[in-house]
């Protein structure tokens, strides 16, 4: 029934350049917009509407979430029928919460517990350079310049090519990995063909941690986290991470100030008894 209108949904999204993860949410919760409201689907009501997104609310689903249907029922209005009106609802507050970091050291044994040479050299590449899953297991070999130790990410998130770091202590790995490789090849390919998927990636992480027995709720992006926290405690300048991260705005990455406040590190307790 409402196929046609998704298929719509589709190709607004698709010349506005959003990634197929976006183009896949969004028709998700418009499928389940459009179920909920019957036959009064093509009409705005902003009551009905308030309505949906408060059951979302009540049902516990993230402001996060909360606000991905929202934005879609947004775009559909605006993008497809091009209502002529404006829609006056905000999306829900997003919880402020820091991120997850591991330390240097349990980085250290994670990968050191990784006895598969590649799965060792995903997690090692992950941390070393700052990227997202996704980032890391498209890589191409044509994407590592080993003699200024440099990687060129292509079309990642916004659609934007950036350059990170190779990690100097690695690239022997590297190299030896592509030594007979061809330059179109990817750096880590998927035994089916194609590259490694993100979930393969994901449970590669998951498979470290537990060995080197972390009990931090961290997910694969934790490296990316990780690498920015790290640097900032060294001292880097957070513009410098800023672009290595491929933040378009400096305030995403100052987040990362609030967990490596070197200052805040030196202050002790007042309570200075043993328990």
């Amino acid at each position: 029934m409402f196929q046609q209108e998704l298929e719509k949904v589709k190709i607004e999204l698709t010349l506005k350049g959003c990634s197929p993860k976006t183009i896949q949410a969004y028709t998700a919760c418009l499928r389940e917009y459009f179920a909920c409201m019957g036959d009064a689907w093509q009409k705005y009501d902003e009551a009905r509407v308030r309505q949906y997104l408060y059951q979302k609310h009540e049902k516990g689903y993230a402001p996060l979430t909360v606000n991905l249907h929202l934005n879609a029922i947004k775009f559909y209005f605006r993008r497809v029928l091009k209502v002529p009106f404006s829609i006056n609802l905000h999306c829900a507050k997003k919880p402020k919460k820091l991120p997850v970091v591991l330390s240097r050291e349990e980085i250290q044994a994670m990968i050191g517990l990784t006895r598969n040479t590649k799965h060792r050299a995903l997690l090692a590449l992950a941390y070393g350079a700052g990227l997202r899953v996704g980032e890391v297991i498209r890589l191409k070999c044509q994407d590592l310049n080993f003699p200024d130790y440099l990687i060129n990410i292509r079309q990642a998130k916004g659609k934007k090519d950036r350059v990170s770091l190779i990690p100097k202590k690695m690239a022997w790995l590297l190299e030896t990995m592509t030594e007979y490789s061809q330059s179109s090849d990817y750096l880590f390919p998927s035994e089916r063909g194609g590259h490694l998927s993100e979930r393969t990636a994901q449970k590669i992480f998951l498979d470290a941690l537990k060995k080197a027995c972390i009990k931090k709720t961290a997910s694969f992006h934790s490296l990316r986290h990780s690498f920015a926290t790290h640097l900032l405690e060294d001292g880097t300048d957070v513009r410098y991470v800023q672009s290595l991260l491929g933040h378009e705005n400096i305030r995403t990455t100052q987040r990362y100030t609030q967990v490596t406040d070197i200052s805040l590190k030196r202050i002790r307790s007042p309570l200075h008894f043993r328990l």
